[in-house]
């Protein structure tokens, strides 16, 4: 069974930064895609960032694009999202998710080809 636990968010004003953690347990990820999602107060769960895990390959959406850094540490099994410049649209629950395909073109941004998800950690910008 996999389990992916975040951390690392919290409250940060306009133009901070955050790191997020998000660490796999069970089996790892030699051949898997990971990625970020995120989901404002009644907005639908948006695609933030994925990682291709065998090759180091990173995908962003253009709203994140230039201000957050997709990265992994695979002795440590965890996968990280550095927030740079975080603006009040940012705010909202960040979800890590996984899963053991390497995921191809439209499907790395779409949360229905993920099958293993994190309990999410609120980030929250203030203006």
């Amino acid at each position: 069974q996999v389990q992916l636990v975040e951390s690392g968010g919290g409250l940060v004003q306009a133009g901070g930064s955050l790191r997020l953690s998000c660490l796999a347990s069970g089996r790892t990820f030699s051949s898997a895609t990971m990625g970020w999602f995120r989901q404002a107060p009644g907005k639908a769960r948006d695609f933030v960032a994925a990682l291709s895990w065998s090759s180091g390959s990173t995908y962003y959406a253009d709203s994140v694009k230039g201000r957050f850094t997709i990265s992994r540490d695979d002795a440590k099994n965890t996968m990280y999202l550095q927030l740079n410049s975080l603006k009040p649209e940012d705010t909202a629950s960040y979800y890590c998710a996984a899963t053991y395909y390497t995921l191809y073109g439209s499907r790395r941004y779409n949360q229905a080809a993920y099958d293993y998800w994190g309990q999410g950690t609120q980030v929250t910008v203030s203006s």
